[in-house]
């Protein structure tokens, strides 16, 4: 097989999705398969992307008052019994350890699914008098969670994340902390990774275990379907009672804490797939981009063309732009089309023609535009391209978006409309039985409440609503 023809392996988008995504986190070398079912190598590619969301994210949570820690990996399985209702929604995904130096331990250990517990145990031990509140720790790690169905970065039994956990003397500051993560995780989506998203408070039956209520950022993918991209949980004092969080208070009472914990994960490179991607691959941010700009040289052996080529890399690289010159021997129609599929933002062309006439042509990967541009003012052009494409990527996702959302009536006009490939809003009684028959009825499950809205029927029984609700089909 050819140079030429490798980089076109790639299923049609409109025709096959879910084969879409596949080629393109393979063929792109973003992830491989991990020798054990459900995991995934991230790959280079794919982890220079992951350490730009961090770093973005990171800074963000110490803005905020947060600081990083870490946390132990085994967690003793007694932890797990002591809130039930954690216990229960975990059970079915936590991998224990029951061996280890040859023999059976005294008690099993489970591998992290999420460190609420680990947390709570710890925080009891440090928490003493209300001067020592709030507690705002995160950390970054690996969790597991074996999953019976995956894909990579969507999906998998081993994941990389950030979770927030944080302790407060009073309801109020926690409500507050777990809306003031949630906003910052959509700051962070909209400015950064390009994706606008709906946040709102979840059902009961979506709710995280455990929590007294969980907030959820939902994202549309190209194919209508909604992912999960973020979620914070107020914890009230299930877990600070389960695992004794006390302090004592100015009142000089004993008092139990209130907690709240909030994460996203390797979730959202998934969501930069299928937000951005289009018939050619990958198509990035610039604030995430791993590479964004690429200079690849059209006759690079004529007329200077690599040495004009290696003081743009040197002038793009003062300005702290990433950006990479393609001086291989492939060729230039091979080139163009690898760094299109890798999704870099802009790609720069520059051949002897270009130079005798002070020009390069820039390409813009979202918008498939070419155009000249001078070479004197060239490394401020760029800057500008950059801030352009990532301003435009994001309101390019919600006119898209916008498009797809649509109300309902009835379970008929959800079932329709979930076919399309839309976000439907519809109103709910809030009986769990209604929200469970349009998930059977339609494979649709409710994402988030539509936040202000009113509608006077269920779209389910046709008694009177008490909420109106945004239903998709997920990831």
């Amino acid at each position: 097989m050819g140079k030429e023809s490798f980089v076109e392996q790639i299923a049609d988008i409109e025709k096959d999705f879910p084969q879409w995504y596949t080629d393109v986190v393979l063929k792109t070398e973003l992830v491989d398969y991990g020798p054990v079912k459900g995991t995934m190598v991230i790959r280079p590619y794919g982890y220079a992307i992951w350490e730009n969301i961090q770093a973005e994210l990171d800074a963000r949570f110490k803005a905020t008052g947060h600081k990083n820690a870490y946390f132990p990996l085994l967690i003793p399985m007694n932890y797990f019994t002591k809130e039930a209702e954690h216990v229960e929604g975990f059970a079915p995904e936590v991998a224990v350890v029951t061996h280890a130096g040859g023999e059976e331990l005294a008690e099993p250990l489970a591998i992290r699914p999420t460190s609420e517990t680990i947390f709570g145990s710890m925080y009891s031990k440090w928490l003493q008098s209300y001067r020592d509140l709030p507690i705002k720790i995160n950390q970054w790690c690996n969790v597991m969670r074996w999953e019976k169905t995956t894909r990579p970065f969507l999906r998998t039994s081993e994941f990389l994340w950030q979770e927030g956990h944080t302790a407060h003397a009073t309801e109020e500051e926690a409500r507050e902390e777990t809306m003031q993560m949630l906003g910052v995780y959509k700051e962070f989506a909209e400015n950064v990774l390009a994706i606008p998203v709906i946040c709102g408070r979840k059902t009961e039956k979506e709710k995280f275990a455990g929590a007294v209520a969980t907030y959820g950022m939902e994202a549309m993918m190209k194919d209508g379907k909604s992912l999960q991209a973020g979620t914070s949980h107020f914890l009230g004092q299930n877990f600070a009672k389960a695992f004794d969080i006390k302090f004592l208070d100015k009142d000089g009472v004993q008092k139990y804490a209130y907690t709240s914990s909030w994460g996203v994960s390797t979730r959202l490179i998934g969501a930069l797939i299928m937000a951005h991607g289009d018939g050619r691959g990958l198509v990035l941010p610039p604030k995430v981009a791993p590479v964004q700009v690429v200079i690849v040289p059209i006759a690079a052996k004529k007329g200077g063309v690599v040495e004009v080529c290696e003081e743009i890399k040197q002038k793009l690289q003062k300005m702290s732009i990433r950006v990479e010159f393609d001086n291989t021997d492939a060729s230039p129609g091979w080139k163009f089309n690898e760094w299109e599929m890798k999704g870099v933002p802009l790609r720069i062309e520059i051949g002897p023609r270009d130079i005798e006439n002070g020009k390069a042509m820039i390409f813009r990967r979202d918008t498939l535009q070419k155009e000249s541009y001078d070479l004197s003012t060239l490394t401020q052009t760029v800057q500008e391209l950059l801030s352009a494409v990532q301003k435009d990527m994001l309101e390019a996702a919600r006119v898209r978006r916008d498009g797809k959302i649509i109300y309902a009536q009835n379970l008929n006009g959800i079932l329709n409309g979930v076919e399309s490939g839309n976000f439907v809003k519809a109103g709910w009684c809030g009986c769990r039985e209604c929200e469970d028959k349009i998930k059977a009825e339609t494979a649709a499950t409710a994402r988030v409440f539509a936040e202000g809205e009113t509608a006077e029927k269920c779209a389910v029984c046709g008694g009177k609503a008490e909420h109106v609700v945004i239903f998709a089909r997920a990831y």
